[in-house]
């Protein structure tokens, strides 16, 4: 099923790319590698799009589209994983990411009072900004190889999964149970 639905996006990709929105990426955009599901592509596109999750710019779908057709990621699953960072999610990761900074500067922890002003942004935010840039840098390569060593494992248990249905099944033929 999940290979229909890719072959089926590949396809809607590929009618629509002289579209004037998808007329940017050119030909690339239906390039077959961008939507192949095999454990590569889909594991390197989690990885790189957890990583550009940490990126705190509001730029991570274009990131992750160019990311992806420049490394031949699977693009859904690129894209897709950036959404790791989203309005539920972007205070906790992002203090986090603070806080992981100021532990490894060794900074000392003090009160933060946001407030909505350009002072602020100059005196309050500016002698903490190392501190959460370290945090995001080292989140972003904490976060990308843990994902992509757990979507190796998870497909691995499906794949030996689904090889012990099929020899159990091969089993209950021969002996002529069923299953």
């Amino acid at each position: 099923m999940p290979r229909e639905l890719a072959r089926k996006a590949a396809d809607w990709m590929h009618s629509r790319r002289d579209r004037w929105y998808l007329r940017i990426w050119g030909h690339r955009i239906a390039e077959s590698h961008l939507w192949a599901l095999n454990r590569r592509a889909v594991a390197s596109g989690v990885a790189a799009g957890v990583a550009i999750a940490f990126v705190p710019l509001p730029v991570h779908t274009v990131t992750a589209v160019v990311v992806a057709i420049i490394w031949r990621l699977n693009l859904p699953v690129t894209v897709a994983s950036t959404m790791l960072l989203n309005p539920l999610s972007v205070v906790p990761l992002y203090y986090a990411a603070f806080r992981t900074g100021a532990w490894v500067l060794r900074e000392p922890s003090r009160h933060f009072q946001f407030e909505m002003s350009w002072r602020w942004l100059e005196s309050g935010l500016g002698p903490r900004w190392k501190a959460f840039l370290l945090g995001c840098l080292i989140l972003a390569v904490i976060g990308s190889v843990l994902s992509r060593l757990l979507v190796n494992w998870l497909w691995r248990l499906a794949v030996v999964r689904q090889y012990r249905l099929r020899q159990a099944r091969r089993a209950s033929r021969l002996t002529g149970g069923n299953l």
